[in-house]
């Protein structure tokens, strides 16, 4: 009798389904276009469009790896492309005064506000390559060489990249920004 010492390959570990990680990163998705810079009014269409895309993909899915990540390089070819059209290089935002604040902490929220506006502001300013770096470091706590490989950075580029990445953070956090 004769033993093989071969191994049996360990089986694929299993694809996340589609309906749950909708569910679940739905509200993720959404936030990182907004921080990408998408329109409101177009932020539910432009997920929807995400998921579709993730749908189409997620037989492609190595699920070792992060899937925010993953999820987040949708998200950022998307805004890349919606940004890009003609129709969105040129808004005028006007925005309604809002009704006053009848809360006992209004004057903490005000303050909280317009933080979160003078940070918007600040990562406008930055291009949309690098500002997604700047998000997945430094919002979403993603290590740089998990960005890198999700973003698809050249390694010429990524030094350049990640060094003015990090400049910038340096410069929105002393201003306190972030």
């Amino acid at each position: 009798m004769r033993v093989s010492l071969k191994r049996e390959p360990a089986p694929a570990p299993a694809l996340p389904d589609f309906r749950e990680l909708f569910e679940a990163q739905f509200s993720y998705v959404w936030h990182a276009l907004k921080r990408l810079g998408v329109a409101e009014r177009d932020l539910e269409d432009l997920t929807q469009q995400v998921f579709m895309q993730v749908h189409g993909q997620l037989p492609k899915f190595v699920s070792t790896r992060p899937l925010r990540p993953w999820l987040f390089s949708f998200a950022y070819h998307a805004a890349s492309n919606y940004r890009a059209l003609s129709r969105h290089r040129v808004e005028l935002s006007i925005v309604a005064p809002e009704p006053p604040d009848t809360r006992p902490s209004a004057d903490e929220q005000l303050i909280t506000r317009q933080e979160l506006e003078l940070a918007e502001l600040a990562l406008s300013r930055v291009a949309l390559d690098r500002r997604a770096v700047l998000l997945l470091h430094e919002v979403e706590g993603h290590s740089m060489p998990e960005i890198a490989e999700s973003l698809s950075i050249p390694l010429r580029g990524r030094s350049t990249t990640i060094a003015f990445t990090l400049q910038i953070r340096i410069r929105l956090r002393s201003t306190a920004y972030l």
